[in-house]
């Protein structure tokens, strides 16, 4: 490893770096980018599909010479001794790897942890992508890393790593924040001149938005009238659950309901809808994580998922010249936004390699600790015997909805929602009920393990 190596961050020592789930769109950004940064190489890509990740190299401009597909311990060590990119198929053979860092990108709970943790155990820093599995084992591999002295990091270009660096910023300013989170995935985007509004590839007539493009005096009524006018289309994500569970370790902030709130919100209006409700807002407490979904006009910037902070005012005239400059108040002048609109996925995740080997520096500087619990709830009643199968882009369980907890009003039994994800259920669950261990079978007993060991753990500062 390379973790004291001195000079300039882009060119002294490569570091290199192992990628698990090596084919995906992830992993593209992150492969793209590296041809650009001659401080930063990757030493071993591994996928399921071997074949896919070679012609994805070679599609990026990667040299074919300097990659070899190998399907043995040997062949590795023989690759990385000619300084070539290992292609594999198995995880296991990261075992005898030479690289300083991993990546992990599989998505998969299970394989994942499974990459992390003997990763950590044979001394590797490890940025980890796979939100499912730091949802679940995030807080146990952190302490892991710690004892085995490498670094376990969400990675920069995600929204986790990105909020909580953002959190850490302005709470080092002083400045009290009311609520952090992100944007949804997909903005509603409404052309007054149509009536439609497009989200990705769907499109709904929804007229009725043209006037409620402005917040009433109501702030709660007028979300209200914008849910139901866009409730045919389907706006909230595991995916985002997830995230918003791992900011959760990583700040100490929680869910202020079970579903989120998802407010259908203008940028220029989050000062507004995230303020307590004595004050006008949707909040019923401070220090909580949400997501909202971007309303805009077809001509106006996305905010990209970006992520956001509301925090409280203080000087008056400060705050009236910041919104002179253009920086989100609110009305009463009690609230404000500051926003970040981008996540650039693999392309800044670099920053988070470099730091994590070089200078030995993680994202956040809280030891994660388990504040809310993803959890789901059956969507419909679900007989024993069904598989709760996981699907999709967004990594969806069929059958279950997906709920964030704060961890002290979670039930004990309470079953992580990426730990049930392809087990079966071993009795009946009613609709509307939460999903327990006890309910399932099936599950990685590692992976539970690892959920376990952390429940009664203490946060603390590194």
């Amino acid at each position: 490893m390379n973790v004291d190596t001195p000079g300039d961050p882009l060119t002294a020592g490569p570091v290199t770096y192992a990628l698990t789930g090596a084919g995906g769109g992830f992993a593209r950004t992150l492969l793209a980018q590296s041809l650009l940064l001659p401080g930063l190489h990757p030493a071993v890509l591994c996928d399921l599909d071997p074949d896919a990740v070679l012609a994805l190299c070679a599609d990026l401009g990667y040299d074919p010479a300097a990659l070899t597909l190998v399907s043995d311990a040997d062949g590795l060590r023989e690759a990385r001794a000619a300084g070539h990119t290992a292609v594999v198929a198995d995880t296991a053979l990261l075992a005898d790897a030479a690289y300083d860092i991993l990546v992990e990108a599989t998505g998969s709970p299970s394989a994942g942890f499974r990459a992390a943790r003997e990763a950590i155990e044979n001394r590797h820093h490890v940025a980890m992508v796979s939100k499912e599995v730091d949802s679940v084992a995030g807080v146990e591999l952190d302490r892991l890393a710690r004892l085995h002295g490498v670094v376990y990091t969400p990675a920069a270009g995600d929204q986790p790593a990105n909020l909580i660096e953002w959190h850490d910023r302005i709470r080092t300013l002083g400045l009290e924040i009311v609520a952090i989170g992100k944007s949804g995935e997909y903005d509603l985007v409404f052309d007054p001149a149509t009536g439609e509004v497009r989200q990705l590839d769907e499109s709904l007539h929804a007229p009725e938005l043209g006037a409620l493009l402005r917040l009433g005096d109501d702030v709660p009524a007028t979300l209200a009238a914008r849910a139901r006018a866009v409730a045919p289309l389907k706006r909230a994500a595991a995916a985002d659950y997830c995230e918003m569970a791992v900011v959760a370790a990583g700040t100490g902030f929680v869910p202020d309901r079970e579903a989120l709130h998802y407010p259908v919100a203008r940028t220029a209006e989050l000062a507004d809808v995230y303020a307590l409700r004595e004050d006008g807002g949707v909040l019923g407490r401070a220090g909580v994580i949400d997501v909202f979904s971007v309303l805009r006009l077809p001509e106006e910037a996305s905010f990209a998922g970006g992520v956001f902070a509301v925090v409280r005012t203080h000087d008056p005239v400060t705050w009236s010249v910041l919104a002179q400059k253009g920086h989100v108040v609110s009305r009463n002048g009690r609230y404000a936004c500051l926003y970040l609109p981008y996540h650039l996925m693999g392309v800044e995740t670099p920053l988070t390699l470099l730091a994590a080997v070089r200078d030995g520096v993680p994202t956040g500087v809280a030891v994660p600790g388990r504040h809310a619990v993803l959890a789901g709830r059956a969507a419909r009643d679900l007989p024993a015997g069904t598989v709760l199968a996981m699907g999709g882009h967004h990594h969806e369980i069929d059958g279950v909805a997906p709920v964030l907890l704060p961890a002290a009003e979670a039930p004990s039994d309470t079953a992580p929602f990426y730990l049930a994800a392809h087990s079966r259920l071993v009795r009946d669950v009613p609709r509307g009920a939460l999903i327990t261990v006890a309910d399932i079978d099936g599950y990685d007993p590692d992976l539970l393990a690892a959920w376990r060991a952390d429940a009664d753990r203490a946060p603390q500062t590194r």
